[in-house]
C-alpha cells in the first residue's frame, strides 16, 4: 500500500498537479501593475486588469503620460517587501497562479481598483465592479485620462500591421456603443485602431468623404 501511494504521489507531481499551490505567503516583489511574485511563485491578481508597462495614457490638459510604468511604480511603492497571503483561484495560460492577495487583511486587488490604478476584469469576474464604479465617479487614478483598455492594447500589439489602401489612410472606426469615429494619421489612437470591414468599418481618402458618410473626427 505504501509503495502504491508513493507511485501516485510521483505521478501527480509529474503531471503538474502540485505545480500551483492553493495559497502562498511571504514578502512581495512587484512584477507589473497586476502581477506579483511571492516565494518564487508569480501571482496574477485575480479579477483585475492593469495597463501594460509600456502603455501610455492621455490626460486632457497634461497630455500623454507613461501610465503603465506609473502604475507599476505606485504598486511597488505600496506593497514591495510587505508580507502577503494569496489564495489561488486557478492558473492562467502562462502558468501563473490567479490569486486574491491580502496584506494585513486588505484585498490588494480591491484597493488598486478603488484607487483607480486598475480595472475590474469583468470578462472573468465581477468581484471588483463596485470598486471600479467608485473610482470612476470620483475621477481617481487612470480615470482622469483617456485610456485604451489593457485587453484591447494587448490585442493591438499581437495583431499584424494593417496597410491602408493607396491614398486612403483615414480609419473609419465604429466604437462598441455604435459611434462612427474617424482617425487621422498622427492622432493618439490611430496606430491602435484596426479596421474590420465585416463590421461596417472602412477606409476614407478625405475627411470630407468621412463626414459625408456619417463619421466624426476623433477628439484625440
Amino acid at each position: 500500500m505504501l509503495r502504491l501511494c508513493s507511485i501516485l504521489v510521483l505521478c501527480a507531481a509529474a503531471s503538474g498537479v502540485f505545480a500551483a499551490p492553493s495559497s502562498v505567503s511571504g514578502p512581495v516583489r512587484v512584477v507589473d501593475g497586476d502581477t506579483i511574485e511571492i516565494a518564487g511563485h508569480k501571482v496574477r491578481l485575480f479579477g483585475i486588469d492593469a495597463v501594460e508597462r509600456d502603455q501610455t495614457c492621455r490626460h486632457p490638459t497634461r497630455g500623454e503620460w507613461p501610465c503603465g510604468a506609473e502604475v507599476a511604480r505606485v504598486l511597488a511603492g505600496l506593497i514591495d517587501g510587505q508580507a502577503a497571503t494569496c489564495e489561488s483561484r486557478g492558473v492562467d495560460r502562462y502558468g501563473r497562479m490567479l490569486g486574491i492577495c491580502r496584506i494585513n487583511g486588505q484585498d490588494v486587488g480591491a484597493a488598486l481598483v478603488e484607487a483607480g490604478w486598475a480595472f475590474a476584469y469583468k470578462k472573468y469576474s465581477t468581484l471588483y465592479v463596485r470598486e471600479e464604479q467608485r473610482a470612476l465617479h470620483a475621477g481617481r487614478g487612470l480615470w482622469t485620462s483617456v485610456v485604451v483598455q489593457p485587453s484591447q492594447y494587448r490585442a493591438s500589439k499581437r495583431a499584424p500591421v494593417q496597410v491602408a489602401p493607396s491614398g486612403c489612410p483615414i480609419k473609419g472606426n465604429i466604437s462598441a456603443d455604435g459611434k462612427r469615429i474617424y482617425h487621422l494619421p498622427g492622432q493618439a489612437f490611430y496606430s491602435r485602431t484596426r479596421i474590420s470591414e465585416t463590421k461596417g468599418e472602412r477606409w476614407f481618402c478625405t475627411e470630407y468623404a468621412a463626414r459625408m458618410a456619417g463619421w466624426r473626427r476623433a477628439r484625440q
